[in-house]
C-alpha cells in the first residue's frame, strides 16, 4: 500500500488486522495498474500549460496599453486555476514518487505561477481528505464563510446572519472574491513560525506578486490595470469555485464523533460529475471526487479508469454511488446551501444518484451501510 493510500484506509492503530473493504478495492486497483505514476501524460501536461502561460504573459506584453487586455485577464484567470490543478496533482504526489520532486512542481506551479502557499493547501488539503464534510475536524466546511449546517447559521449574527440566510443566491458572485481570499491566506499562514520552509515559500510567492504587479502596472494605465487584475483575479476564483462546488456541498455532513470506515466515508460525501473528457480537463480531473478520495496519489488520468471498478464495487457493497450532471450538481450544491443557511433544524443533504438510490441524510446512510473496519 502507498505512503498516502496506506495512512488514509481506514484501519486504525490497535485494530484489527482484517482484510476490509477498502483494502480488496484497492487490489483491484492496483492490479489494472491505477496507481501506477504517469510521467509522460505530466509531462506533456507541465510543458503545454507552461507554455500557455507563456504565451499569455507574452500576449499581454505583446498587446500593450488597451482594454482588450480584459480578454487576456479571461485567459489567464483560466490558466491560473488549469496550473493550480497540477499543483494539486503535485500535492498529492500524483506525479512523482519522490516527495521532493513534486514538492518542487507544487512551489513552482503554487507560489511562483499564482501566488498561493503550496505547503499551507496542502496541510489544509490533507486534513480535508483525512475527514472530509466531518464537523469539527474537515477545514473546508469550517463555516467561515458560508455555512454548511443549521448549526452554523443559527450561531451568525447581524451580516453575517444575513449572508448565511441569502449564501444560496450569493454563492456565485461570492466566489468572485475566493481568488483574494486564498492569496490573503497563503500570507497569513507564512508568518506562523511552525511553517515549514516558510522562507523559500515566502521569496517564492514576494517574487510572484512582485512581477505579477510590475508587469500589469508597467504595461497598462492605472485604470486599465485595476480592471485586469479585478477581472483575472476575480474569474480565477470563480473557475477555481466551480471545479470544487461539485465535490461535496449537499452531501451527507458527519457527526466529528462518526467513526464510519474510511471507504465508506469517502464514497458516501463525495459526489461525482459525468461528462467527456473534455470535463476531465475542464476540471482538472476533480469530477471523478469519489475515486479521488479513495485513491488521492492515483494519476488523474486514470480515474476515469477507476470509475467503472469502484461503482461495480460499491454497487455490491449496497453503497450509493452518487454521481449526476455538472449543472445538477451546482443546483444541488445551491439548494443545499440556500436550506441550511435558513438554519432549518430539518435541513437534508441533497446528494442523489439519477440512475441508482437517493442519498439520504448522513446518519441514515451510516446506520445502514454494512460494518467496516472503522465501526
Amino acid at each position: 500500500m502507498s505512503s498516502i493510500d496506506s495512512t488514509m484506509s481506514g484501519v486504525r492503530p490497535g485494530s484489527p488486522r482484517r482484510r476490509s473493504d477498502y483494502a480488496e478495492l484497492l487490489s483491484q486497483v492496483r492490479q489494472a495498474g491505477l496507481l501506477e505514476r504517469r510521467p509522460i501524460y505530466y509531462g506533456i501536461r507541465i510543458a503545454l500549460n507552461a507554455a500557455l502561460v507563456v504565451a499569455g504573459w507574452t500576449i499581454f506584453v505583446m498587446v500593450g496599453e488597451s482594454w482588450w487586455q480584459l480578454l487576456t485577464a479571461v485567459f489567464l484567470a483560466v490558466m491560473f486555476t488549469q496550473t493550480g490543478f497540477i499543483g494539486h496533482d503535485a500535492g498529492h504526489r500524483q506525479i512523482f514518487r519522490s516527495r521532493r520532486a513534486n514538492d518542487l512542481v507544487g512551489l513552482l506551479h503554487g507560489n511562483l505561477a499564482i501566488g498561493l502557499a503550496f505547503g499551507w493547501w496542502v496541510d489544509k488539503h490533507h486534513r480535508h481528505h483525512a475527514n472530509p464534510n466531518q464537523e469539527g475536524l474537515d477545514p473546508d466546511i469550517s463555516g467561515e464563510a458560508i455555512v454548511f449546517t443549521p448549526a452554523q447559521a443559527r450561531l451568525r449574527r447581524g451580516a453575517g446572519r444575513f449572508l448565511a440566510r441569502h449564501q444560496g443566491v450569493l454563492f456565485f458572485p461570492m466566489l468572485l472574491l475566493e481568488g483574494l481570499n486564498l492569496h490573503v491566506a497563503s500570507v497569513r499562514a507564512l508568518f506562523r513560525s511552525s511553517y515549514r520552509e516558510r522562507g523559500r515559500e515566502a521569496v517564492l510567492l514576494g517574487l510572484h506578486t512582485v512581477g505579477y504587479l510590475a508587469v500589469v502596472i508597467a504595461v497598462l494605465s492605472p485604470l486599465q490595470a485595476l480592471a485586469f487584475v479585478v477581472v483575472q483575479q476575480g474569474l480565477f476564483g470563480v473557475y477555481l469555485g466551480l471545479a470544487f462546488a461539485p465535490n461535496h456541498k449537499g452531501m451527507p455532513i458527519l457527526a466529528e464523533d462518526d467513526d464510519t470506515d474510511f471507504f465508506r466515508r469517502q464514497v458516501l460525501t463525495s459526489r461525482n460529475v459525468r461528462g467527456s473528457r473534455l470535463t476531465d480537463f475542464m476540471l482538472g480531473g476533480l469530477n471523478h471526487q469519489i475515486e479521488h478520495h479513495l485513491f488521492p496519489s492515483m494519476p488523474r488520468a486514470s480515474l476515469r479508469h477507476a470509475r467503472p471498478i469502484v461503482r461495480a464495487f460499491c454497487l455490491d457493497r449496497g453503497v450509493p454511488y452518487v454521481e449526476t450532471t455538472l449543472l445538477d450538481s451546482y443546483r444541488q450544491a445551491v439548494h443545499h446551501l440556500h436550506t441550511v443557511g435558513r438554519g432549518d433544524q430539518d435541513a437534508e443533504p441533497t446528494g442523489h444518484d439519477e440512475s441508482g438510490p437517493a442519498a439520504r441524510s448522513g446518519r441514515s446512510l451510516m446506520s445502514d451501510a454494512p460494518s467496516g473496519p472503522g465501526r
